[in-house]
């Protein structure tokens, strides 16, 4: 008995107590449930913390004045005036020509927008849209839309760069269409605006048909429930482009559209593809494209463009009716543009090429072994245009949770099975093992 006595006293002195429950399984399983118990805060607080992107940020208050003729004039002209606290973004939409859209940014919260009328619809329209005070423009830049493309394809390949140039029908020109006026659909309280084409020298093609384009103004930080579901803030607006009703000229039509972007010298654009992991709001879509505008020291994002890799052939969007398109690398104009009667040369003066830089950018829609435009009749392509970053997709709450479930499973077992190893160990052991 004192030999035991002794050992136990000489194991409890160095800390190696052989019969106690510090060594004990059940004792180690009940540390680690304590550590997972402190983690587990710290997880959920990420997990929060990267869902949170969705929450509501500064509002901005939108005023829109638009113009549908003039003295009996064809001009359209919107315009979206969205006031921050110490800053304005101007957004000017425009028919005449080619449907264009001017932004403007400025460092003041009362720069107004001036436009000369006479000069507009005259035949040099040189400064005829003029931000007051001209100081305070910090960022400015157009997009032009200006074809419509249609090509036969054969192969159903949906790819621009595998179609022979035999194959395209002669492009849809958009400035050559005749666009609505004074019939315009303008809803106040979706903030929306409506610019809706047809072309009167093809009647057979466009006899119920249409190219539009819908202009919604974002007042602040949110997201709309009609797919593609993009998330924006009240630095943008977002643009749909639909082509409804127009008669393909072929069996195997698909469709293309060009827009051109104008950036004073100095400035850089730049193409950026973005992956996400998240796609509830547009189920099997993995990737977001973003057309960015860059200050001369790239020191930061002036202005964006961005959108989903995704169209619709159906109003109803679901998600069988998804239409995944493509984008191809930028290029340069060189003196083939013509932008003369566009609002683009009426705010930025004459001879652009020379003191800007002009690039194109083509978008095409379907996908290889997909439907046609001819099943339905029906093609939507919505995107987003704003001043700075553009927004940042996070995980939503459905993907938190799923991750939640998956990282708590293996815990709460652990702490299940800790727990019943321990009960079992304490009816097994006393403070001290029998001595035979």
């Amino acid at each position: 008995m004192f030999c035991c006595s002794a050992a136990r006293a000489r194991s409890r002195a160095t800390g190696f107590d052989f019969g106690s429950r510090a060594s004990n399984p059940a004792e180690c399983s009940e540390k680690m449930m304590r550590r997972w118990l402190l983690c587990l805060p710290g997880i959920l607080g990420v997990l929060l913390k990267l869902g949170g992107a969705e929450e509501e940020g500064f509002k901005r208050k939108i005023h829109i004045e638009f113009n549908s003729t003039y003295n009996g004039t064809t001009v359209n002209l919107l315009h979206i005036r969205a006031v921050g606290l110490e800053d304005t973004v101007h957004y000017v939409w425009s028919t005449m020509g080619a449907p264009t859209m001017l932004l403007v940014h400025t460092n003041s919260a009362h720069s107004k927008l001036n436009l000369n009328w006479t000069k507009l619809v005259s035949s040099s329209p040189f400064e005829a849209i003029q931000i007051e005070p001209s100081t305070s423009v910090q960022h400015s830049t157009a997009i032009m839309f200006t074809r419509v493309f249609e090509y036969y394809d054969g192969n159903n390949t949906a790819d621009f760069t595998h179609i022979s140039k035999s194959y395209f029908y002669p492009a849809y020109n958009l400035e050559d269409l005749v666009w609505e006026h004074g019939v315009w659909i303008f809803n106040a309280g979706t903030q929306t605006a409506v610019f809706r084409g047809s072309n009167a020298s093809d009647s057979s093609h466009f006899q119920n048909g249409s190219i539009s384009f819908r202009v919604t103004a974002f007042d602040s930080t949110g997201r709309e429930n009609v797919p593609p579901s993009l998330l924006h803030t009240a630095n943008c607006t977002k643009l749909e482009f639909r082509i409804e009703g127009v008669t393909p000229r072929g069996n195997f039509s698909r469709f293309g559209l060009e827009m051109v972007m104008l950036e004073q010298k100095g400035g850089l654009k730049s193409m950026k593809s973005v992956r996400t992991i998240d796609d509830e709001y547009t189920p099997t879509i993995f990737e977001m494209a973003q057309m960015l505008s860059h200050a001369g020291n790239k020191s930061h994002t002036q202005s964006f463009m961005q959108w989903k890799l995704v169209a619709y052939n159906s109003p109803k969007a679901r998600r069988d009716e998804a239409l995944p398109c493509q984008y191809y690398e930028l290029r340069d104009q060189n003196g083939t543009l013509n932008v003369a009667r566009t609002i683009a040369q009426a705010y930025f003066g004459e001879n652009l090429q020379e003191h800007h830089i002009i690039q194109a950018l083509n978008i095409s829609f379907g996908i290889a072994d997909g439907d046609f435009y001819n099943n339905t009749r029906y093609l939507s392509w919505s995107a987003l245009v704003g001043v700075g970053s553009p927004p940042e997709e996070s995980f939503s709450i459905l993907v938190i949770c799923i991750m939640a479930v998956a990282l708590g499973t293996p815990v709460l077992l652990l702490l299940v099975g800790g727990l019943v190893v321990f009960i079992w160990k304490k009816k097994q052991y006393s403070d001290y093992e029998p001595i035979n």
